[in-house]
């Protein structure tokens, strides 16, 4: 009596309605999700994937920022849903503006250690700002 146990994965019948399958070339999940994120922006009407910010200039998690600043210095302008952190000195006309909050922090506490000034950051988005200090903040 033969033996219908498959030896190894080379042994494996299909059953009929699979057999075309088993002969197309099968993509890894991996390769078959397009998760490259794109950008865009309303002013200039367009729409951009990060792909060479990812393979060719090798920014990781910060293509967003990158494009972002990379697109401001070539039109003047954030892309869409892009804005900045602002600190801005109280008492002088020194200021910052960064893409991240935690930048803009630490140039105010920087600033405010330095020279005893009160700085304000904020976001233009957002109602809330903060007041630091050189005891960091008030």
């Amino acid at each position: 009596m033969p033996d219908d146990t498959p030896s190894g994965p080379d042994d494996v019948s299909l059953p009929d309605e699979f057999a075309d399958d088993a002969d197309r070339d099968v993509v890894p999940p991996s390769e078959a999700v397009d998760d490259t994120p794109t950008v865009s922006c309303s002013r200039c009407d367009r729409e951009w994937d990060l792909a060479y910010e990812l393979d060719e200039m090798g920014v990781g998690n910060q293509a967003v920022e990158q494009f972002a600043l990379d697109h401001r210095r070539h039109t003047g302008h954030f892309p869409d849903g892009v804005s900045t952190w602002l600190a801005e000195c109280r008492r002088c006309p020194e200021g910052s503006e960064h893409l991240a909050e935690r930048a803009a922090v630490r140039w105010a506490r920087t600033h405010a250690r330095h020279t005893r000034h009160e700085v304000e950051v904020s976001n233009p988005g957002e109602d809330e700002r903060r007041v630091l200090d050189d005891e960091f903040e008030s």
